[in-house]
């Protein structure tokens, strides 16, 4: 059974994701979209999903707080390095000027196809992108390469101005997209009222994503410019490149906490507010209230006492105390030289007849 599974998986048609867009910065909700879309292709047995790439878009694209591309795509990594089929494409970056989303998809859909079809050389393999899946080369089939995004992008077509009407005919016609969609949506009702969409809504696919995720990178933007904290919404070695960099305005704090990793402030602090602590700690005898020991001598040789007892033994009052409304240890040590007082007490008054018969 589970070797006609494997071979039903080896059947499927192949697809790869690219998301297009600023990452300014990358957000885990970045990350999700690509884990959902492979979900779903996968658990219903329609396609095999070998790769997801990331195209950060050109600084020239001029977008208000577009961080520069250098610094975008060391992001991306940072945010995609515990990930072993979602890669960075830089490609995009290093043109000359901004590149239209259907130019993008063009270059990474022909470099895939012609990797597949062309000789091994083991030398060129070397010189191959970063963002290219491995194993391709397994099978000779082609790959098809969709645009993945979400609802907003789809609504977007519908912008006067933003799109021609011909890339958007060419990418959902020779591409295909794969929108995650939020819950509630309505996205049927758009592709319905648009020509080209519906013309070749087969190429779309729809995703609901159920647990929403409303952080988008403008949010994060605002936040860190405002001083205010984004711990949790960004992944930890992202956060730390920003405060490092002092992107997007981030204000001066997260800077002077960037120049030392968050583990050492913690364990720098924690041992600062601790010092004096545990100096008093290392100063106290050995005896405290929690030793405990069944050695008949000890405790003989150590005795506490309530309020209002009193002792009438000659004592040593050894105080324990670690600082106010602290408990108080009394712990009495009997003298050696003073004897026993009560023995004392029961021969004075014979004493004192011995010493008027002398008398006498």
């Amino acid at each position: 059974m589970s070797g006609f599974i494997e071979e039903k998986n080896c059947m499927l048609p192949r697809v790869a994701l690219i998301a297009c867009g600023c990452f300014s910065p990358p957000t885990p909700m970045h990350m999700r979209l690509f884990e959902i879309a492979r979900d779903y292709f996968e658990l219903r047995g329609t396609h095999k999903v070998v790769g997801g790439i990331i195209s950060p878009t050109h600084d020239s694209y001029g977008k208000k707080g577009l961080a520069p591309s250098l610094d975008r795509c060391a992001m991306i990594k940072l945010a995609s390095q515990t990930s072993n089929w979602i890669r960075l494409s830089d490609w995009e970056v290093h043109q000359p000027q901004w590149m239209r989303t259907k130019a993008v998809l063009q270059y990474h859909q022909n470099f895939l196809n012609n990797h597949i079809n062309s000789p091994y050389d083991e030398e060129q393999n070397d010189l191959l992108p970063g963002w290219l899946p491995l194993g391709l080369r397994e099978r000779r089939d082609p790959i098809r390469l969709k645009l993945l995004c979400g609802a907003d992008l789809l609504e977007s077509f519908a912008v006067p101005g933003l799109w021609a009407d011909e890339d958007i005919e060419e990418i959902v016609a020779n591409h295909g997209l794969v929108v995650i969609t939020r819950c509630g949506s309505n996205p049927e009702r758009f592709i319905f009222e648009s020509d080209i969409l519906s013309k070749y809504q087969r190429n779309i696919t729809l995703i609901t994503n159920w647990v929403p995720n409303e952080v988008s990178s403008s949010l994060v933007r605002r936040l860190l410019s405002r001083g205010e904290s984004v711990k949790y919404l960004l992944d930890d070695l992202v956060l730390n490149y920003i405060k490092r960099q002092g992107l997007y305005n981030v204000k001066s704090k997260y800077i002077t906490d960037a120049l030392r990793p968050d583990h050492l402030n913690f364990n720098r602090a924690y041992t600062d507010n601790n010092k004096n602590a545990m100096k008093l700690y290392n100063e106290q005898p050995e005896q405290t209230m929690d030793d405990e020991s069944d050695s008949p001598l000890r405790q003989q040789a150590a005795r506490v006492f309530c309020c209002g007892e009193t002792s009438r033994t000659s004592t040593k009052l050894l105080l324990n105390r670690s600082g106010p409304g602290q408990a108080v240890q009394v712990i009495t040590v009997q003298s050696r030289d003073t004897g026993n007082v009560d023995a004392m007490e029961q021969s004075q008054p014979k004493k004192q007849k011995i010493a008027k018969v002398q008398q006498v």
